[in-house]
């Protein structure tokens, strides 16, 4: 009888030990995460070695038509 309870014990943790490894052991790390941690080490070096000056924005213009550019538009 106790060998029943015993082998009846064993295969269920046996059981359950296969099902939570099999879980685990098929884990790998996703793209996105392997890209930060790749950027992170070599951006730190590039970044600090060409650190150039940034131009000013341009200023907006409006791009509103001439009365010649009008014109022109119309008999198109």
């Amino acid at each position: 009888m106790a060998n029943l309870v015993n082998e009846l014990v064993s295969g269920v943790v046996n059981g359950v030990l296969k099902e939570i490894l099999k879980k685990t052991t098929g884990r790998i790390t996703t793209k996105r995460k392997r890209r930060k941690a790749a950027s992170a080490t070599t951006n730190r070096t590039t970044r600090k070695a060409t650190s150039t000056s940034r131009k000013p924005a341009r200023k907006q213009v409006s791009k509103r038509r001439t009365a010649a550019g009008r014109s022109r538009q119309r008999r198109a």
